[in-house]
């Protein structure tokens, strides 16, 4: 099936259509600025223009950074505080015209990365991360998503801020760290998820895993911890994959 994914970020929102049953997309990514302020009734009118865009008029994937439970939205990272208790998936729905299904965009990049990328076939829990503006996590057990998880925000020992606000790639760019400075970031982080969670594997996503030679050889970890293959990708193919599924 052909379905249109849609990944929400912080600085861009991207969309394409996706070849479901392949996890390819068929066509070229559709970028456009994250409105600032990132409110509801902004972003939702770039998720019509994309629409629009691919002239498209099926089931919509949406991956956006906050819980989702029963399409509404209950927290806002990197987005509008309006998005808290918001009927966001209904909303989006009215204004495109289109079936949508809302989820957590790290769920949904998760998801991506279980059905075609580095998780496939994966047994026990594994754990996706993405690093971008924030640090996004989806947590998968024998392949089913305990969804809604917001491992970014967990408080580091010694730390007076949330993980993301430490060694997310925005930090990174932000205080021009090095990448073993960042690196040793991440080691702290991730020696701290490890001893919560116990995961057999850990996968690192976002458009910094690119470059994963240069930092994931700072981080010591039991578990083994390697790059997504899907990297920018992820969100928007998982989105398309959840739509078709539940159209």
């Amino acid at each position: 099936m052909i379905a249109l994914g849609i990944d929400i970020g912080g600085s861009g929102i991207k969309g394409a259509l996706v070849d479901t049953e392949k996890g390819e997309m068929v066509t070229d990514r559709l970028r456009i600025p994250t409105p600032q302020p990132a409110k509801p009734e902004a972003v939702i009118g770039v998720l019509k223009q994309i629409v629009d865009h691919f002239e498209y008029s099926g089931p919509i994937g949406v991956g956006i950074p906050a819980i989702v439970i029963n399409g509404v939205t209950w927290s806002a990272a990197n987005i509008d505080d309006e998005w808290i208790g918001f009927p966001a998936q209904q909303m989006m729905a009215e204004v495109t015209g289109c079936p949508v299904i809302l989820a957590n965009d790290a769920d949904v990049a998760g998801v991506a990365v279980m059905r075609f990328g580095a998780g496939k076939d994966v047994p026990g829990t594994v754990m996706i991360f993405t690093l971008g503006t924030g640090i996004g996590s989806a947590v998968f057990v024998n392949g089913h998503l305990v969804p809604n998880t917001e491992l970014g925000h967990v408080y580091l020992r010694g730390q007076k801020k949330d993980a993301e606000n430490h060694a997310a790639e925005r930090i990174r760019e932000e205080k021009n760290l090095t990448w073993k400075q960042w690196g040793k970031r991440l080691n702290t982080y991730f020696q701290h998820i490890e001893f919560l969670f116990s995961p057999e594997l850990i996968i690192i996503g976002g458009g910094v895993s690119k470059k994963h030679e240069e930092f994931l050889h700072f981080i010591k970890t039991r578990a083994t911890i390697i790059p997504a293959e899907l990297r920018n990708e992820a969100g928007i193919i998982g989105a398309a994959v959840l739509a078709a599924e539940t159209s």
